[in-house]
């Protein structure tokens, strides 16, 4: 697969990240021409400025890493995220109400978010070390009626990341109604690929310059 590129969100999320840090990874960014860099939304408008005259998104975390502070919050600091340029949104849920049965509150604050942040993408991370079989059909379910526009599987800082078998599932819920995006612990351009071909059309990670240069990517 020689086209690896197009579906990989660079990542830069870590609490140490620092301005040069950020700038590095815009560089990365255009140099290998990805899909876009995800940051956290303090660094929104430093990517934003140094990646205006490139076709490349940026990519902002919501409510990131817990998804339990308020849906007013998560309001906020998504329509500030937009204002200081932010072409997507990947919103973390509230795990706890999902756990506490709590379904029209998570539907909900999906949607206000949505509407929040008008046209432009919006992600919501599931975050699936957390949940079994059940609740990961029954949360994409819930990304869906939301209005979101991709449901991700975790913000790698769980117990562990992205799982094949996960995708697989999630693609078998949502059909080709909405995308899907693996993140957390994909480093290599086989792991990619075979993450694409469960199901997978945006793949996040911190390894894209690696995965891209994988000997591995033409030949798997």
């Amino acid at each position: 697969m020689t086209n690896l590129h197009t579906y990989i969100e660079q990542t830069l999320l870590k609490p140490t990240a620092s301005v040069d840090d950020i700038l590095a990874l815009c560089d990365e960014a255009k140099r290998y021409n990805f899909y876009g860099v995800c940051v956290n939304s303090s660094y929104v408008y430093l990517a934003a400025n140094e990646l205006k005259d490139h076709p490349i998104k940026v990519i902002s975390t919501v409510g990131f890493p817990l998804g339990a502070c308020s849906t007013e919050t998560k309001i906020k600091e998504a329509k500030l995220a937009v204002k200081h340029g932010a072409d997507e949104i990947d919103m973390v849920i509230n795990i706890g109400f999902l756990k506490s049965s709590l379904t029209k509150s998570v539907i909900e604050e999906i949607r206000v978010v949505k509407k929040a942040i008008n046209r432009r993408v919006l992600k919501v991370i599931i975050e699936t070390c957390y949940l079994d079989e059940a609740e990961i059909k029954q949360v994409c379910e819930m990304v869906r009626l939301g209005g979101a526009d991709y449901v991700k599987t975790s913000t790698g800082f769980g117990s562990k990341g992205a799982i094949l078998k996960d995708v697989e599932l999630m693609r078998s819920v949502v059909k080709d109604k909405i995308g899907i995006k693996a993140s957390g612990g994909i480093k290599t351009a086989s792991q990619a690929i075979a993450f694409i071909n469960a199901g997978a059309t945006r793949i996040g990670t911190s390894n894209g310059v690696a995965i891209v240069y994988d000997p591995k990517n033409h030949s798997v």
